[in-house]
């Protein structure tokens, strides 16, 4: 995400690009990585827990299950329409919060950054367009997750395969099984982005450096909060949206919900509270590293595609680090720069100012 100032100027195509690109890569780096955590997140929050007969790790057993009756293949399963929904779906939330944050610039802090209300409305209002984009393709993502554990259902071949069977078998409606409940998770990055904008703002005070100029480490601590916080908050609505989107095929009576409200009703009344966060301990596991890996990968990639689209950005921009950085420090710094030609042409090479960073999901 980005500060104040940029959503202060038109947002370009270029803008929109580096955006959209290194949101797009850092997901797919990401997603992979920790797909057989998702894997086995989704079967917990549609199945509840396995009948294992034996104590232990129930996310080290269900890996182990999942090897030994469908192979390493089965940890892997929903990973091609994940990568396949992760280029629109940053394309559109990157696209719709930025425009949305330039529409709402008026509303900054003393330090020139968006208000924690103004970042909310934003983050929502690009969550939300990206679950109505999107959700086709995260139905079909839960399906080929879960089929493996439906042995009466024949089974989808592929991505498309899922798609138009879906259709032709349910209808739209099939596809879009679980919108409300999608819907009702914006407020998860409504929470998560701007954590993140503020934890990041007050990681690079504290360490008297630009939002841009913060470690890996740094980012990789912003980031890992802000998820964690957001999971813990509005978890239950994913166990919702999942029975909702895995039910299509299945047929018995006893686990059919007529909608969200029925859905909530009937997961309470079978498996009270704990029911709304199971799998929870494994989405953390996965969610954690995630969140480091997409964000810190988003970081470096932003910071590198704004360089090769913005050539001459770093002369424009050279001046801003300086006068934000504030106090009598940054003027004694300026003065031993004047002194030094080479020292002086060091700061634009910068990669981007604070106003220029974007988080990943």
């Amino acid at each position: 995400m980005t500060g104040g100032g940029r959503s202060e100027k038109r947002h370009t195509a270029n803008d929109i690009i580096c955006d959209a690109g290194a949101g797009a890569a850092a997901g797919v780096i990401a997603a992979t990585f920790v797909c057989p955590l998702d894997v086995i997140k989704t079967r917990l929050q549609v199945y509840g827990l396995p009948d294992t007969g034996h104590k232990g790790s129930i996310i080290i057993s269900s890996l182990q299950n999942a090897v030994r009756t469908e192979g390493v293949r089965g940890l892997y399963r929903g990973l091609s329409p994940t990568i396949l929904a992760l280029i629109p779906n940053w394309a559109v939330y990157f696209g719709v919060y930025e425009q949305l944050k330039g529409m709402l610039h008026s509303h900054v802090d003393a330090n020139g950054q968006l208000t924690l209300g103004a970042n909310m409305i934003a983050a929502a209002g690009a969550g939300a367009a990206t679950s109505i984009t999107t959700n086709p393709l995260w139905v079909v993502k839960t399906r080929l997750q879960t089929q493996g554990m439906r042995p009466g259902v024949v089974p989808y071949d592929s991505v498309f395969s899922a798609l138009r069977r879906i259709t032709l078998e349910e209808g739209r409606r099939g596809l879009y099984s679980g919108l409300l409940a999608s819907l009702a998770g914006v407020s998860h990055v409504a929470i998560q982005f701007p954590a993140y904008e503020k934890i990041k703002s007050y990681l690079a005070k504290k360490e008297n450096t630009a939002a841009d100029k913060l470690s890996p480490g740094s980012v990789a601590i912003a980031s890992s909060i802000a998820k964690v916080l957001a999971s813990l908050l509005t978890y239950p609505h994913e166990v919702v949206r999942s029975r909702l989107q895995e039910q299509g095929q299945v047929r018995n009576a006893d686990i059919h919900y007529n909608g969200i409200f029925d859905c909530i009703k009937k997961v309470f009344q079978k498996e009270g509270l704990p029911g709304f966060y199971r799998g929870c301990g494994t989405n953390l596991m996965r969610t954690t590293p995630s969140a480091v890996i997409t964000f810190t990968s988003f970081e470096m990639i932003h910071r590198f595609l704004r360089r090769v689209l913005h050539p001459n950005e770093k002369h424009s921009q050279a001046q801003p680090p300086k006068q934000n950085s504030g106090g009598s420090k940054v003027n004694d710094s300026n003065s031993r720069q004047l002194q030094n030609d080479s020292n002086k042409r060091t700061p634009p090479i910068s990669l981007g100012s604070k106003e220029q960073l974007t988080t990943g999901h």
